[in-house]
């Protein structure tokens, strides 16, 4: 069973043609917000849930600037609910979507585990750390099993079209001009889904007492080079805008995926190139027949 409240940070309709494909394979979507404790609970128990795979927040670096309370609101009040949830059900492991942000002002490349993370750049960097130490807390204090996954910059087929890979794409297509911040000079570990899918259901397999790990592609590529490989799968030029640095941006991301080979065997197998034709290929066909879907 799958838990949304569908909001509207990006265009409902895109999240609900994702539940309905979801539905075809037999996996239903209850529509709830994890701030409604009551509701959550009780489907958790109706549905005798074993595991508890938790990967809702409110995203985006660059609206916690000007959004803070609704990450507070989602990303903090909502886990708390959820890790009340699992002390409830202590037998019932929890995995848990973290972020590359926390490494925030890091200048250690590769990121590993073991680095600090008490200095992110933004607050939605802010709310996934506490995540990281409320989970911390309820492990020791209540004995439940968390596993947090810091994510590095997720794309592929049926992505969040604020993500730089879906919005560039689809200004191209459009013939708008795509802005480039610290003039194009960023670099992101972009991760496929398919290998952000094969990492997380290794993690719930697992189901450790207390664990954090890196889910990334261990190689990063600039903007230049995404925007590069957008161009050739979408057969056009784009127009780019090169723009200074912006509040809340992370000059590079690069995991270090040591302990997520060793222990979850974690492999990434989707390069850049691959995932990017697999995603235009998808943009192309089934993104144009979900109908006329504001983009973020």
């Amino acid at each position: 069973m799958g838990y949304d409240n569908f909001n509207p940070y990006y265009d409902p309709r895109l999240k609900r043609a994702r539940a309905a494909v979801l539905a075809k394979l037999g996996i239903s979507v209850m529509e709830g917000d994890l701030r409604d404790q009551q509701r959550l609970t009780e489907a958790v128990e109706h549905h005798q849930a074993t595991h508890f795979l938790h990967l809702a927040a409110q995203a985006g670096v660059r609206h916690s600037l000007s959004h803070p309370h609704t990450y507070l609101q989602s990303n903090i009040e909502g886990f708390l609910n959820v890790l009340e949830i699992c002390r409830r059900f202590p037998s019932m492991p929890l995995v848990y979507a973290s972020s590359s942000s926390v490494y925030g002002s890091n200048r250690e490349t590769p990121f590993s585990i073991r680095d600090r993370t008490d200095h992110p750049t933004s607050f939605y960097g802010v709310t996934k750390k506490t995540n990281e130490m409320m989970a911390q807390v309820y492990h020791d204090l209540f004995g439940i099993s968390v596993t947090g996954l810091r994510f590095f910059t997720v794309y592929g087929p049926w992505g969040r079209p604020d993500m730089a890979y879906f919005y560039f794409a689809h200004a191209i297509s459009e013939g708008r001009p795509i802005e480039l911040f610290n003039h194009g000079r960023m670099e992101r570990d972009f991760t496929h889904i398919q290998d952000i899918v094969s990492g997380t259901a290794a993690a719930v397999d697992h189901s450790y007492p207390h664990a954090i790990f890196n889910l990334g592609h261990h190689r990063p590529e600039t903007l230049l080079d995404l925007i590069a490989l957008l161009e050739r799968e979408l057969g056009l030029k784009a127009q780019k805008i090169f723009s200074p640095m912006q509040l809340g941006d992370m000059l590079t991301t690069h995991a270090d995926i040591k302990e997520s080979i060793t222990q979850l065997g974690f492999i990434p197998k989707v390069s850049l190139e691959e995932g990017i034709k697999d995603f235009v290929k998808w943009y192309k066909e089934d993104y144009a027949r979900i109908g006329d879907i504001a983009l973020f």
